[in-house]
């Protein structure tokens, strides 16, 4: 009897030592990082990382291991892990694993790996076609009896894989473990999970993802990625600021007189706020007041010069199910602030605030950055959240118009060359400029054929003339850029060149053209304005020169309205002959 208690003893002694010595979940998708147990609620769908892990099955590697180096047929697989953090808590957050494979290997319609046979590789054999041919192992065994193990199409934790059409082309197991729970589903070469973070803490968390491929009698570690993603309780957002004329929308640096568009983007690619009524504070710094708008879209005009410190608050009302007050995730953020076109509203962490249940704060003051929950009279419940978003922009003067107030052509003698000589008087608003660009185009205005740029002296008032050389007959489009440190602005106009080369009664004729045909030609004025491919060099008058006049007729038509709405009658007199450039 004695002995029979002593066996059992020995047999659940070792039954112990086995169980503690098999691996758990936390151990294998720690990789070195600290498994220490903490408390975490539960993600839907997600399992506990105390289970244990088929060590046999799925074979787990130190970083380091020799065995990795041999893991996959003609190199190493790289795992690309990212995601659309941060997210804002109750949202959803989407991470997406892509597998990059060897050179000149690539996965087919059947996701089998191949060799490709289209890529360039000198030092590379392809003995065969395939890399992995998948398809030929499973017609083989069949979905019951892989191999002899007829538990061979199952997790690391024993679960059977879910036997669905597909699944003949998911030969790559994906295991993603984050905050004390795990995620394991089939894939090909590519994986999608998204978790709501509603039972999340805020701040900043780790997602740890390891990849197998399907192996003969096991499955081969092929893989590893990690990634940092973000939970926070303030409405993740940006501003985009621009302004026309503006010369670099990225240095906070505008016009003074002219319209600033302020464009809210809020991150939300789960749409978890499509249902909520979303309100925008606007402070702009100036003295103005404050301006509350249900639109993304707000404009502002400066015009005062000097510094302002912008200031934005954004409340969203989210509708959720009704029930008793609950503490919201702890470790929450405080009001995010940025100072550039951007913001970010993951950074801070300061103290744990409830949500409770309370009235309809009366105005967008409120500097909580916790949700609070309210039971409405329509017998709804919601929740409100905020964003929050600072910056400083400088204020200077700019040039606020360009117009050709004038088109020439200039005659010249056989002797003095066949090119024809157009001057371009051109007068702007604002600030004076300190450099000019013309750029000479075909009549859609789409492809450019010369760009000549030149700093230009202006000092009392914006006139000048600019000189410009065809040497052909033809119709052009001529685009005119003035430009200082903070500001350029664009006038065009299509220009038909008449007369034989060489003839002396060659004229030119000119007519101002509308927006319509610059919305391409924009993109062309923005890449080469830097361009310096040549200089403008000064032409002075000859006696052998006449300049007619009369061969040139000028429409301006409605342009200036469609090109400059509001400024049409403020065109400054041309009241003495300025320079030619």
């Amino acid at each position: 009897m004695k002995g029979l208690c002593l066996l059992l003893g020995v047999l659940l002694l070792v039954e112990g030592v086995l169980h503690a010595a098999a691996k758990q979940f936390r151990d294998v998708m720690s990789y070195g990082r600290s498994s220490h147990v903490r408390s975490h609620k539960k993600l839907h769908g997600w399992s506990p990382d105390q289970n244990q892990w088929n060590e046999k099955l799925y074979p787990f590697w130190e970083k380091g291991d020799p065995r990795w180096n041999d893991c996959w047929r003609g190199g190493k697989v790289v795992a690309r892990l990212t995601s659309d953090s941060p997210a804002l808590v109750g949202s959803n957050v989407t991470f997406t694993v892509t597998l990059q494979f060897p050179r000149c290997q690539k996965e087919d319609n059947d996701s089998n790996i191949v060799y490709d046979r289209n890529c360039r590789n000198d030092s590379s054999d392809f003995p065969d076609q395939y890399v992995y041919n998948w398809t030929k192992w499973i017609d083989d065994c069949g979905w019951e009896n892989c191999t002899s193990n007829n538990t061979h199409n199952v997790f690391p934790d024993g679960r059977p894989f879910p036997h669905h059409p597909g699944w003949r082309r998911r030969n790559f197991i994906y295991l993603f473990h984050t905050v004390g729970q795990y995620y394991q589903k089939t894939g090909g070469s590519s994986a999608i999970v998204s978790i709501n973070t509603t039972n999340i803490t805020l701040g900043k968390q780790m997602m740890v993802v390891s990849v197998y491929r399907r192996g003969h009698r096991t499955y081969v570690p092929v893989a590893t990625a990690s990634g940092i993603y973000v939970v926070t309780d303030q409405i993740p957002l940006y501003v985009n600021l621009t302004q026309k004329n503006d010369r670099n929308a990225s240095d906070s640096v505008f016009i003074k007189d002219s319209p600033i568009t302020f464009d809210v983007k809020i991150h939300d690619p789960s749409h978890y706020l499509n249902n909520s009524a979303i309100a925008y504070k606007w402070n702009y710094g100036d003295g103005s007041g404050s301006f509350i708008s249900n639109s993304p879209i707000s404009t502002h005009t400066y015009t005062l010069l000097g510094n302002f410190s912008l200031n934005l608050t954004v409340q969203a009302i989210i509708p959720v199910p009704c029930g008793p007050a609950t503490p919201t995730p702890p470790l929450p953020t405080s009001p995010g602030a940025t100072t550039q076109n951007s913001t970010s509203t993951t950074n801070k962490t300061e103290s744990t605030t409830p949500a409770i249940t309370t009235k309809t704060p009366s105005n967008l003051d409120s500097p909580t950055s916790t949700g609070v929950m309210e039971d409405t009279p329509d017998g709804g419940c919601h929740i409100y959240r905020y964003g929050h978003y600072k910056t400083t922009i400088s204020v200077v003067e700019g040039i606020l118009q360009v117009n050709i107030i004038q088109m020439t052509s200039v005659q010249m003698t056989l002797a003095q060359g066949e090119n024809s000589l157009v001057d371009f008087v051109v007068t702007c608003q604002g600030s004076l400029p300190t450099d000019a660009c013309t750029i000479v185009s075909d009549p859609t205005c789409q492809v450019s054929q010369n760009v000549v740029c030149d700093p230009v002296e202006v000092t009392d008032q914006c006139l000048l003339t600019i000189r410009r050389a065809f040497n052909e007959p033809g119709t052009y489009c001529v685009n005119i850029t003035l430009g200082d440190d903070a500001s350029q602005a664009l006038t065009s106009a299509l220009i038909s060149v008449n007369g034989a080369p060489g003839s002396s009664s060659r004229t030119v004729e000119g007519v101002l053209i509308a927006s319509g045909f610059l919305v391409a030609f924009v993109i062309i004025v923005t890449l080469l304005l830097y361009k310096r491919y040549k200089e403008y060099k000064p032409i002075e008058r000859s006696a052998e020169q006449a300049v007619n006049r009369e061969g040139l007729s000028v429409y301006f038509n409605n342009v200036k309205a469609v090109l400059f709405p509001g400024n049409n009658e403020r065109d400054p007199l041309l009241k003495s002959k300025p320079g030619i450039v």
